[in-house]
């Protein structure tokens, strides 16, 4: 009898694990902007223009620099970015690449417009992402570092 009642418990707490985590496909029109916890602030860090002047500093892009970033998979398919740099300043973000098919396809067609606000208001990669696509979140500030470094984007 006691092995019956521990399979019983067992398979309810599965049940209400499963039934608790469970979204239904108009649930993306909840997602939002969340601050991640260990992210940095980077207030104030446009106020430091004009520190080229040290003889190991990356030079800045040049006008007009549009740079892709690396292709960069997740578990729902590949994030790629391409970001556009002018007067040192990023003026666009672009994914090139984001996870289609399904709720992967319709959650990114969603945060895709969110994840380049964040970039250019933040004007660097430090985004705090979205809530709901914390993979294509991730992937998305990968690849865009990866550009602005290529780019010799200093910030």
């Amino acid at each position: 009898m006691p092995k019956r009642g521990a399979l019983a418990m067992g398979l309810t707490t599965l049940a209400l694990v499963l039934l608790l985590n469970f979204q239904t496909p108009g649930a993306a029109s909840t997602l939002e902007p969340v601050a991640r916890s260990g992210s940095s602030s980077t207030t104030g860090s446009s106020s430091t223009t004009g520190s080229s002047t040290t003889s190991d500093a990356t030079p800045a892009p040049a006008a007009g620099a549009t740079v892709d970033g690396p292709t960069v998979g997740t578990r729902y398919g590949p994030v790629q970015v391409e970001v556009t740099i002018e007067s040192g300043q990023i003026t666009d973000v672009t994914a090139l690449q984001l996870p289609t098919g399904g709720r992967s396809g319709q959650i990114s067609r969603e945060v895709e417009s969110m994840l380049s606000s964040q970039a250019l208001t933040a004007q660097s990669a430090n985004i705090d992402g979205v809530s709901g696509a914390t993979y294509t979140s991730d992937a998305y500030a990968r690849s865009l570092q990866a550009a602005l470094d290529d780019a010799g984007f200093t910030g």
